[in-house]
């Protein structure tokens, strides 16, 4: 997984870190997030949107 550093011009401490969702997501298209003993499904639809579900 790779990280997108930001530009100097935009580089600010309180900018959380950029990653790709073609990296999160893979070809299979869906990931499941934990979350505090909870778990969350991010998918990609066929309209190419990102949903995330619990």
């Amino acid at each position: 997984m790779t990280l997108h550093r930001p530009t100097p011009a935009s580089t600010r401490l309180s900018e959380p870190p950029v990653l790709s969702s073609d990296e999160l997501l893979q070809e299979r298209g869906e990931i499941l997030i934990e979350h505090r003993g909870e778990r969350y499904r991010l998918r990609r639809t066929r309209q190419d949107k990102l949903i995330l579900t619990k």
